[in-house]
C-alpha cells in the first residue's frame, strides 16, 4: 500500500531524499516530487514471496542471480521505486557492491486491495521506460497473476496457467495455483 506524503519533515527535493534517514520505521519511494509512503509486505505477500523464492532455488537459478525484496531502484534521476521483489544478475550485484546503479530487467509486485489501479499502471510504465523486460503483477484478492513483458504485452494468468519470466529467466514459470497453494 503507499501513500502520498506532505509535511514539513520529509525531504522537498531528490537530493534530500537520497540522503534522508527516516526514523518513523516506514519505507518510502520517490517519484519525481512525490515522496511515496509505503509498508513493508503483509503476511500474505511475505508468503507468496517464499513460494518464489523456493521456485528459484529449486531450479538453481541462485548460480547466476537473486531474488531480492523491496530493492532500491534508481529508475531515472527523479525516481526510486522498491518492487516487491526484483530480480538481479551475479554482474548487477558486482556493479551495486561498486555504488553503481541498476535496473532489474524482471519485477514482481504485489498488489494488495488498497492500491490505486493508476499508481500501478504509472508504475509498469516507469519499469518499462527505465529497462525492465517482465513485470508481473500478482493480484492475491483475485488470484490472478497479469504478465507484462511490454505495456502492450500482457498475459492475463488464472488458475492452472502458467506465468512466465520469459525472456529473462525463460525457466522461471509457476501456475497460479501453485503460486496460492
Amino acid at each position: 500500500m503507499e501513500t502520498l506524503i506532505a509535511t514539513s519533515n520529509k525531504p522537498t527535493t531528490f537530493e534530500e531524499f537520497l540522503v534522508w534517514e527516516p526514523n518513523d520505521g516506514l519505507k518510502y519511494e520517490w517519484n519525481d516530487g512525490e515522496l511515496i509512503q509505503f509498508t513493508g509486505m503483509n503476511k500474505n505477500q511475505v508468503f507468496i514471496y517464499q513460494v518464489l523464492n523456493k521456485l528459484f532455488n529449486q531450479k538453481e537459478m541462485w548460480k547466476v542471480g537473486t531474488l531480492v525484496a523491496e530493492y532500491d531502484t534508481m529508475l531515472s534521476g527523479i525516481q526510486m521505486r522498491r518492487p516487491d521483489i526484483a530480480y538481479l544478475t551475479d554482474e548487477q550485484i558486482a556493479l551495486t557492491k561498486r555504488g553503481e546503479d541498476v535496473i532489474p530487467e524482471f519485477v514482481i509486485e504485489i498488489i494488495s486491495g488498497s492500491d490505486n489501479f493508476y499508481k500501478v499502471e504509472e508504475k509498469i510504465t516507469e519499469y518499462f521506460k527505465a529497462g525492465v523486460k517482465v513485470v508481473w503483477n500478482i493480484i492475491p484478492d483475485e488470484q490472478m497473476v497479469q504478465v507484462y513483458t511490454s505495456r502492450r504485452n500482457v498475459k492475463i494468468c488464472l488458475e492452472n496457467d502458467l506465468c512466465s519470466a520469459a525472456p529473462v529467466l525463460p525457466d522461471f514459470e509457476i501456475s497460479v495455483d501453485t503460486l496460492f497453494a
